[in-house]
């Protein structure tokens, strides 16, 4: 698989105003991927293409944000080959990456487990400290100005957000609400500072 080559790429090319969609999300969302699909009984062959779908879902960051997924499948079209994908593996790849689009509606297993795995952190101990990553990444891009409206984001992403596969449901939906609980309770009390 072409782990370590697509690993390598993204540590060394990211911006570094990429303070979320980094190396390390990528590694985070690969080991949710990997778990969850162990979990629902994903064959071997499914979660080859699984896994590398997850490598390869933000590479298009490389070039720009805005539609990163359809970049991302057109340098899995340019990569996957070299480590010996045909071109049927590199079609359910970018079916994969494409999933990965908000609004997530996937449509199989694969596809809801690598939206699942995409947004984990949602439903984890570590949201916040995830969650500011985001926030700074997008006050780098200035798709926000402000916390408060970054909040704002945060609370509408949580409460029109769901999990897909039973696993994630299992794991992650109670703690996320938990998050999203204190995030209005948070955005309630900064509001009548």
């Amino acid at each position: 698989m072409a782990t370590r080559f697509i690993l390598s790429k993204l540590k060394d090319e990211l911006s570094p105003s990429l303070t979320y969609h980094s190396v390390t999300h990528t590694e985070d969302v690969y080991d949710a991927a990997r778990y969850i699909a162990l979990k629902e009984r994903v064959a071997t062959a499914d979660c080859t293409i699984l896994l590398s779908a997850v490598l390869f879902h933000d590479t298009g960051f490389l070039v720009q944000p805005k539609d990163h997924e359809l970049l991302s499948c057109a340098i899995a079209r340019e990569k996957l080959p070299l480590f010996e994908y045909n071109t049927k593996e590199i079609e359910q790849v970018c079916e994969l990456i494409m999933a990965t689009r908000l609004p997530q509606t996937p449509e199989n297993l694969l596809e809801k487990i690598i939206c699942d795995a995409d947004l984990d952190y949602l439903g984890r101990d570590d949201f916040f400290i995830i969650s500011h990553k985001l926030y700074l990444e997008m006050i780098n891009l200035g798709t926000v100005k402000s916390l408060r409206e970054y909040n704002d984001l945060q609370i509408h992403f949580l409460e029109t957000h769901r999990y897909f596969t039973d696993t994630a449901i299992k794991l992650r939906a109670q703690k996320k609400e938990e998050h999203l609980k204190r995030l209005k309770q948070n955005n309630k009390s900064n509001k009548n500072i």
